[in-house]
C-alpha cells in the first residue's frame, strides 16, 4: 500500500498534466473564467483599500466629499462585482461539467470495447462507481477547486500588494508565515491523496454491495439473507464513513493550524503597532487597513487549504479513471473482410486456459463442421462446452492451435465482420429496458421494417403472448425483461436471432430451464431458425439433438466421443450413459 501511495505522489505532476489536456478545448472559456475571478477579487481588495482614505481624510480631517462620492459608486461597483462573479463561477462550472461529461463518455466507450476477460475480473459496482463517484471528484477538482484556487489566490496576491504599499514593515511580518503554511499544505496534500484513494475503493465496494443485493433480491428474501447482507453493508458503510472522517480531520487540523499561525502574525503586528516609534507614518487609516486586510486574509487562506483536499481527491480519481482508460481494448488486427460466411468451422488442436487459472479449459480440441450442419456439444457442467462458443466469437482468444471460419483464421477477420456471422440464443437471455420491438431489432435498428419485426415475432411464437400485453410490440419489458417469463424471454431472443439472419447459429442450452409447453413452442421456433444455417448446439437435454449431424462429447476440456446420435448410442460409452440416464428420468417423471 505504501508503495502505491509513493507511486501516486511521484506521478502527481504527470497525472495533472494529463488532466490538463481535458481543459485545452476550453481555452476561451478558461480565459473568461480567470478574468471574472480576478475581477471579482480585485474589486474586493479595492473596497478594503478604500478604508484608509475614508478614515484618514473623511473622518479624520472632516472632508466628507469622499464619503458622498463613495455612496454614488458603491452600488455600480457591486453590480460589476456580481457580473465578474457570474463570469467566473458559471464558466468554471460549465468547464467542469464538460470535462466530466467527456470523461464519462470515454469510460463508457472503453467499457463497451474492453474484452470479456476485463469484465470477468472487475466488479460491475466498481466500474459503475468510476463513472459516477470518481468523475464527480474530478468535477470538483475542475470546478470548485479551480474557482477557489484562482479567485482566492488572486485575492491574497492583490491584498498583500496593497498591504505592502501601505506599510511594508508590518506586511513583512505576515509573510514570515509563508514557509510554515507551505510545509503544512505539503504534508496535508499527501494525506489527502492517500485517504482519497481509500475512499474511492470504499465507494466501489458500497456500489458493488448494493448492486448485488438488488440483482439477487429474490435470493436474499428466499434464503433469509437480510441480516447477513445488512451486517455486510454496515461494515462497508462504516469503513467508508471512517475514511471520510479521516479526510475531514486532516482538513480541520490543517485549517486550524494555518489560522493559528496567521493569528500569531496578526498579534505580532498589533504589538508592533502599539509602539508608534517602530513604524514611521502609521496613521489610523493605515493601521485599520492593515488590520482588516490581515483578518480578510484568514478566510482565503482557509479556502486555499480546504480546496487542496478537493484537488487531491480529484487527482486520485483521475488515477482511478486513467487506469481504466489505459486498458488495452480487444485486439482487432483482422484485415480479411467477410460479408457472409458459408458456415464451415474448423478447430485444429485448440487449447485454452482462462486468465489466472492453472487448469486448461480446453485441451487438444479438433473438429470440423460443414456448412449447414448441426453440430452438438454434450458434457457435464464446466466441461468446456460454452468455452468453445466463446472462442468462436472471440470473446476469448485460444493460446494454442487454430480456429478457422470458411478456411480463414479467426484472428485474420475483423471482429465486426466475424461477429455478424453469428446469432446467439442462450439460456441466459439479456434484454434491455426498452420495448419488445426494440429488443427484437437490437443490432438491426434502421435496417429492418416494423413488418419484418412482426414476422420474426410470429415465427418465434412471440405473437401468442404479445396479444395479451397492453401495448403489444411497444410494451416496455423492464430491466432484463423482468415482466416476462423465462419462456417468453427465450422466444424474444429467438426472434432477435431470426431477424439478424446470421449464417451461423449458437444455441447455448437454450431450452434447459423451460417447462414442457414452452419447450415445444421454442423447439418449433428453433427448428425454423436452424434451417439453412450452420448450428452449434450446446445441449443439456439430449432429446433436442437426436437429429444433429455430429455430436461431440466433452469431459474436462477433452473430446472423449464423437459421432452422430445412433453411432454414439451403439458405442455404449459416455453419451449412451447420459442418454439412458435422462431417458430413465423422463420415463419415471411420466
Amino acid at each position: 500500500m505504501s508503495h502505491s501511495n509513493d507511486l501516486n505522489s511521484a506521478q502527481s505532476d504527470k497525472i495533472f498534466s494529463r488532466f490538463s489536456l481535458y481543459l485545452k478545448d476550453f481555452k476561451l472559456a478558461f480565459v473568461i473564467a480567470v478574468l471574472g475571478m480576478i475581477g471579482y477579487s480585485f474589486i474586493d481588495v479595492y473596497v478594503i483599500t478604500r478604508l484608509q482614505p475614508v478614515i484618514d481624510d473623511s473622518l479624520g480631517n472632516g472632508d466628507y466629499s469622499y464619503l458622498r462620492m463613495a455612496a454614488y459608486f458603491i452600488v455600480p461597483i457591486f453590480i460589476l462585482r456580481g457580473i465578474f462573479n457570474f463570469m467566473g463561477t458559471y464558466t468554471v462550472a460549465w468547464i467542469g461539467n464538460h470535462v466530466v461529461m467527456k470523461m464519462r463518455q470515454q469510460l463508457f466507450q472503453k467499457y463497451i470495447h474492453l474484452p470479456v476477460a476485463f469484465h470477468d475480473s472487475n466488479g460491475t459496482g466498481q466500474l459503475i462507481s468510476k463513472v459516477t463517484y470518481d468523475t464527480e471528484q474530478v468535477s470538483n477538482a475542475a470546478g470548485r477547486a479551480l474557482l477557489i484556487l484562482v479567485r482566492d489566490g488572486a485575492f491574497v496576491v492583490f491584498l498583500l500588494g496593497s498591504m505592502f504599499v501601505n506599510s511594508w514593515q508590518l506586511s513583512l511580518i505576515f509573510l514570515l508565515i509563508g514557509p510554515l503554511v507551505a510545509v503544512i499544505v505539503s504534508y496535508v496534500s499527501k494525506r489527502f491523496r492517500i485517504v482519497s484513494k481509500t475512499i474511492q475503493e470504499a465507494m466501489g465496494g458500497l456500489t458493488s454491495s448494493v448492486e448485488q443485493v438488488l440483482k439477487g433480491h429474490k435470493v436474499v428474501l428466499m434464503f433469509g439473507g437480510q441480516s447477513i447482507e445488512d451486517k455486510s453493508f454496515q461494515a462497508k458503510n462504516n469503513h467508508n464513513r471512517q475514511q471520510n472522517m479521516k479526510l475531514i480531520v486532516a482538513r480541520i487540523l490543517s485549517v486550524s493550524s494555518i489560522q493559528v499561525i496567521a493569528s500569531i502574525a496578526l498579534a505580532f503586528v498589533l504589538l508592533v503597532a502599539s509602539y508608534p516609534g517602530l513604524v514611521e507614518g502609521l496613521t489610523p487609516g493605515v493601521l485599520v487597513g492593515i488590520f482588516v486586510s490581515m483578518v480578510a486574509l484568514l478566510k482565503p487562506l482557509k479556502q486555499l487549504t480546504t480546496v487542496n483536499s478537493e484537488f487531491q481527491k480529484g487527482m486520485a480519481a483521475c488515477v482511478s479513471i486513467f487506469e481504466v482508460l489505459d486498458q488495452q481494448i480487444e485486439l482487432d488486427e483482422g484485415t480479411q473482410r467477410l460479408e457472409r460466411a458459408r458456415g464451415k468451422i474448423e478447430f485444429k488442436h485448440v487449447e485454452f486456459s482462462y486468465p489466472n487459472t492453472q487448469e486448461p479449459a480446453l485441451q487438444d480440441i479438433s473438429f470440423t463442421v460443414q456448412p449447414g450442419q448441426t453440430f452438438a456439444l454434450v458434457g457435464r457442467s464446466g466441461s468446456g462446452k460454452s468455452t468453445i462458443s466463446s472462442l468462436l466469437t472471440r470473446f476469448y482468444n485460444n493460446q494454442v492451435g487454430q480456429i478457422l471460419l470458411d478456411d480463414v483464421l479467426l484472428k485474420d477477420l475483423p471482429l465486426k465482420d466475424l461477429r455478424k456471422q453469428f446469432a446467439l440464443v442462450s439460456q441466459h437471455v439479456v434484454l434491455f429496458n426498452d420495448t419488445i420491438a426494440n429488443n427484437i431489432a437490437y443490432g438491426s435498428e434502421g435496417k429492418v421494417s416494423r413488418e419484418q419485426i412482426l414476422q420474426a415475432a410470429k415465427t418465434a411464437h412471440v405473437i401468442e403472448f404479445l396479444e395479451q400485453l397492453p401495448q403489444g410490440l411497444d410494451t416496455i419489458v423492464g430491466e432484463n425483461g423482468f415482466m416476462l417469463s423465462g419462456g417468453q424471454r427465450q422466444r424474444l431472443a429467438i426472434a432477435r436471432a431470426l431477424l439478424l439472419d446470421a449464417p451461423i447459429l449458437i444455441l447455448d442450452e437454450a431450452t434447459s430451464a423451460l417447462d414442457t409447453e414452452s419447450e415445444k413452442l421454442i423447439q418449433d421456433a428453433l427448428d425454423k431458425l436452424q434451417q439453412n444455417r450452420t448450428s452449434i448446439v450446446v445441449a443439456h437435454r439430449l432429446s433436442t439433438i437426436e437429429n444433429a449431424d455430429q455430436i461431440l462429447v466433452i469431459d474436462n476440456g477433452k473430446i472423449i466421443e464423437q459421432g452422430d446420435h445412433s453411432s454414439l448410442l451403439n458405442n455404449k460409452g459416455a453419451y449412451s450413459q447420459l442418454y439412458n440416464l435422462q431417458f430413465g428420468e423422463e420415463t419415471q417423471g411420466k
